[in-house]
């Protein structure tokens, strides 16, 4: 099976953090408590979102979306992460390999470009205040969330097939705790290009564009805002962004950091590498949820009468 021949293989085996497996009871309780958290912060938006007739608006709307996002992030990760910490379960089959690697980069992809449409969200909320809800209709936000979605679905359609379709040598070992296309790519004995082609499309169509497009319609908002007379307006008008660009920070951070990590310190200790990506698919859906209640009167309102509720 790990020799040079090729083999169709039916289990790949994951990695946790290599060196520290005498210490995984010690990170069973901060693995399982930060999944509790994004399971439970991001659900209870998207409750408090749907029983709120108020919170129908598009800023809370897109939130919903980004919240649904998370929470598909989190439950894709989850079965193989815990299993990994809590039961030494370090295998998963080809099949079931490939749908977690599908419903990874779908949700991440459509994170993505839920955050890019928040953006335009608040450039136009401060553009023109007086026609907001005139240009993001519920049609429009609705129609904005299905495109997002059968965009992710789409793009990622592909991938599955494409690595079915090769022969496998050498080893079966994957370098994460949970199946990434980049990961599964290294495997294969045949020609992948195909694959690394459409994965490069694939990265640079939507975060790289997501990314340069958020940016922009921060420069716009800016300008906006210098326009605006009053000091009081412009702190006002900023102040209505700042939850939208600490998720935009906490998104793209992480991701940049792990990029920066494989690119420039292959030979750093396995283990931190590992963290690190970790810590990428993982912080976004803790953190958000408690940005947003944080920094969000109306969000923040809804829990406490969703918990304590009036008389």
């Amino acid at each position: 099976m790990f020799n040079s021949s090729q083999f169709n293989p039916k289990y790949f085996l994951l990695t946790g953090l290599p060196g520290l497996e005498a210490l995984y009871p010690w990170f069973i309780v901060p693995f399982c408590s930060i999944y509790l958290v994004a399971l439970v912060g991001n659900s209870l938006v998207l409750v408090v979102i749907r029983k709120n007739t108020t919170l129908h608006q598009p800023m809370y709307l897109f939130l919903a979306m980004l919240a649904f996002a998370e929470l598909g992030v989190s439950a894709s990760t989850l079965p193989t992460v815990l299993g990994i910490f809590l039961f030494g379960a370090n295998e998963i089959c080809f099949e079931a390999c490939l749908l977690q690697m599908f419903s990874i980069h779908c949700f991440s992809i459509m994170e993505s470009g839920v955050l890019l449409a928040m953006s335009v969200d608040r450039f136009v909320a401060i553009y023109n205040p007086l026609r907001y809800t005139a240009i993001l209709t519920r049609p429009r936000i609705a129609a904005t969330g299905a495109a997002l979605g059968l965009k992710s679905v789409m793009l990622m359609f592909p991938l599955p097939f494409l690595l079915k379709r090769l022969p496998f040598c050498g080893h079966n070992v994957l370098s994460h705790s949970y199946c990434l296309h980049s990961d599964l790519i290294q495997l294969p004995c045949g020609d992948t290009r195909p694959n690394s082609i459409l994965g490069l499309c694939i990265v640079t169509s939507t975060f790289g564009l997501d990314s340069l497009l958020i940016i922009l319609s921060y420069v716009l908002i800016l300008y906006t805002v210098l326009g605006i007379t009053s000091g009081e307006g412009r702190c006002k008008a900023l102040n209505t962004c700042v939850s939208h660009m600490c998720a935009v920070l906490v998104y793209y951070v992480p991701m940049i950091s792990v990029a920066l990590v494989h690119r420039f310190m292959k030979h750093a200790v396995p283990a931190l590498r590992l963290l690190l990506a970790n810590v990428y698919l993982l912080v976004p859906p803790v953190l958000n949820p408690i940005i947003y209640s944080v920094k969000t009167k109306q969000i923040r309102q809804g829990l406490i009468q969703l918990f304590l509720p009036r008389k």
